[in-house]
């Protein structure tokens, strides 16, 4: 039986320990960099892999992320032909849907307005529109963004999506391929970016996205900061083309203090807080990773490495 490393700058793997322990007794869990014999290693659990990379444990038979995401990974430097998986955890996919549906009824119900008017005294009443009367678009409808959107969908919005690849949900109008994107957006008033972070996909919110949108709409952007297009976001906003806009992922985080986004009345900045996961609720996908892992067979939620997701 081999040895399980974690390495992670954001996770305590004391959380972790106790939990998986109770699924597998046997577990040996190895903390970097005291992990003893490279040899023994036989999975790693990272956030980020260690600076010298994974090409020292010759006995890897997985990489199990502890994010939903693997764009921190940087997959071509991974040792070849050793599987990856995301994490895909319930109460993550829930704060996930949760944080969107807010920041969609935050615009929808001018709360953005009346935050900036009871700053200066201005007692302005806008009439409510019902939620039936407004489109949130998802970029992404995978776990996450199937889950927002059958949130958003139950909070009354007419809703709609776009994937790379077709896909069909229940109640959502579905987009795809490079044109669908501008199709999607054309319909939406709120865009929300849960994709995936990948060569095709970074730079993603750009002008010719937010040109596509109605006039006054808004972007939330919880994916990875690297799909937004910084320099094309201010002149969206201060036109007026866009309304505002909540960011949650940056290019650089912790976000620098003399960044141009912090004074900006239009957009609302928290810290990479939209989703977190526990382990209590994500140890038993890991300790089954680790078992499928050892027995050869696949992973659950496990990564095509040519696309990147």
């Amino acid at each position: 039986m081999g040895a399980v490393l974690f390495c992670s700058n954001l996770d305590d793997p004391e959380e972790w320990r106790p939990p998986m322990t109770r699924l597998m007794p046997d577990l040996e869990l190895r903390v970097y960099p005291d992990f003893g014999k490279a040899e023994d290693i036989d999975v790693a659990m990272v956030w980020r892999p260690p600076a010298e990379g994974l090409g020292q444990f010759k006995s890897l038979k997985a990489i199990l992320s502890l994010g939903a995401g693997v764009d921190q990974l940087d997959l071509t430097k991974l040792p070849p032909g050793v599987p990856v998986a995301r994490l895909v955890d319930d109460v993550l996919t829930t704060a996930m849907a949760e944080y969107c549906l807010l920041a969609a009824l935050r615009y929808h119900r001018r709360l953005d307005v009346y935050e900036r008017n009871s700053r200066l005294k201005k007692w302005e009443y806008h009439i409510p529109r019902p939620a039936s009367q407004r489109t949130v678009g998802v970029l992404g409808i995978g776990v996450l963004g199937g889950a927002t959107a059958a949130k958003l969908k139950a909070n009354g919005f007419k809703v709609c999506g776009w994937s790379r690849s077709p896909k069909s949900i229940a109640g959502v109008e579905c987009f795809s391929g490079t044109d669908g994107i501008y199709k999607m957006a054309a319909k939406s008033e709120i865009v929300i970016c849960l994709l995936p972070l990948t060569s095709e996909t970074r730079g993603i919110l750009d002008k010719k996205l937010f040109d596509a949108m109605p006039q006054g709409s808004y972007l939330v952007n919880v994916g990875r900061g690297g799909h937004l297009n910084e320099d094309d976001l201010l002149p969206a906003l201060d036109s007026g083309r866009l309304g505002g806009a909540t960011l949650d992922v940056f290019q650089k985080e912790p976000l620098p203090q003399e960044h141009r986004f912090w004074n900006h009345p239009q957009i609302l900045i928290t810290p990479h807080v939209a989703s977190t996961g526990g382990a209590e609720t994500a140890a038993p996908q890991v300790v089954e990773n680790i078992r499928r892992a050892r027995a050869g067979k696949p992973l659950l939620n496990q990564v095509d490495r040519t696309k990147g997701y």
